[in-house]
């Protein structure tokens, strides 16, 4: 991406483990083996119940080891949802979680296994802003139950080592981190794959596509996080289209769901950036995902960090496979894509209402992910960013 002769670098890469294909759930029992885990527990969402045949090939691979089912997880993952999943967890004496199902599933896990662990309230292992204005996120000690992720849609959530909950009262997002809940591994089932409505698939997809775009922004150089996020570009590049004119098959989705790791590995070393703290702020404000108005977002951001990551923004020409690789020619052909894919071109086209822009920039500048951008940003600037996308 460029000329780097001083780099330095630190690139630690976590224990993780993937399985992929028809005989990818068969690989469960023996990844609970391994860590000595014999009551495991399922945190998923009550459609999933809906596909008996992905469920059963779930409780066959789990056999004896699963006690549990809870099936209470919410879009956004609400504080209250999260705080049921913590105590069933207790309740049945868990030693392992498996969750099944998109982002939320995998979010409602990981927090509800650090409040579990932890047993402290929230607000005292969230990310806070401290006396000198900086966020910081409380080191988190006591060890968290072992995880996995059977997904139903792709998310970059599978790699991460963060969860954020909503409080519905005050409208917080409430940002936990702590590497040792991060999941061990993701499963792959061609037949779990197919059981999301092809709109779900596509709005995290797009959410795979954005992170890809804005950590190949960041001012971190890393060439072996940049290769992994120029892998997951072109396979969102290539996969998404194809899950258009295949919203039943199962190659596509699989492949995105490898384009998502990808890009959440990726980005777990470069950071996320402004477009995810907007939607992060936005999303429970509209009608839409967060995938959705992260790509919304994408170009009035990628302006916004020409002046500090132009040679970075230009880089990106190759992993989109266009001739032109100026910077302008990377942001037209970002929003040729956008418009390919289908996302919305204004915030009041998913329903904010223009007086919300205040209130967004307040919640996005408490966002650890504004921070991880190229370019930093005050709130009447962010203000002024909002209303241009409104």
């Amino acid at each position: 991406m460029t000329d780097t002769p001083n780099l330095e670098l630190r690139h630690a890469t976590p224990a993780f483990r993937t399985f992929a294909g028809e005989k990818a759930m068969s690989a469960l029992p023996r990844e609970l083996d391994r860590v000595g885990a014999s009551r495991a527990v399922v945190i998923t969402v009550k459609p999933i119940l809906d596909y008996p045949e992905a469920m059963q090939r779930l409780y066959d691979a789990l056999g004896s080891k699963l006690v549990g089912l809870f099936d209470g997880v919410v879009e956004h993952s609400p504080l209250p949802a999260v705080n049921d999943a913590r105590q069933y967890l207790e309740d049945m004496k868990a030693d392992a979680i498996i969750a099944v199902g998109g982002g939320s599933s995998v979010v409602t896990a990981r927090a509800s296994s650090i409040l579990l662990a932890e047993n402290k309230d929230i607000r005292e292992l969230c990310t806070q802003r401290g006396a000198d204005g900086k966020l910081t996120s409380p080191r988190l000690s006591a060890p968290k139950l072992p995880q996995w992720v059977v997904p139903s849609t792709p998310t970059s959530a599978y790699a991460k080592a963060g969860a954020a909950v909503r409080d519905p009262e005050t409208g917080e997002r409430l940002a936990l981190f702590d590497p040792k809940a991060r999941a061990q591994g993701v499963i792959l089932d061609p037949v779990m794959a197919v059981t999301a409505p092809e709109r779900l698939a596509w709005s995290a997809s797009l959410n795979v596509f954005s992170m890809a775009i804005e950590g190949l922004q960041s001012s971190t150089v890393d060439p072996l996080a940049d290769a992994l996020l120029m892998g997951a570009l072109r396979g969102v590049n290539e996969w998404l289209p194809r899950l258009a004119s295949d919203p039943k098959g199962a190659q596509p989705r699989l492949n995105l769901m490898l384009s998502s790791l990808l890009s959440g590995q990726g980005s777990d070393f470069t950071g996320g950036g402004l477009a995810q703290a907007l939607s992060h702020a936005i999303g429970p404000r509209s009608s839409a995902s967060n995938g959705v108005v992260e790509a919304l977002m994408l170009p009035h951001v990628t302006r916004w960090n020409v002046p500090v990551a132009a040679e970075r923004i230009a880089g990106m020409g190759a992993g989109l496979g266009i001739v032109d690789r100026s910077v302008d020619g990377v942001i037209a052909e970002i929003e040729r894509l956008l418009e390919v894919f289908e996302v919305p071109t204004r915030l009041r086209d998913i329903g904010v209402e223009n007086d919300a822009i205040a209130e967004v920039a307040d919640h996005a500048m408490d966002d650890w992910s504004i921070t991880t951008g190229p370019r930093a940003v005050d709130r009447q600037q962010l203000i002024e960013l909002l209303t241009a996308a409104w």
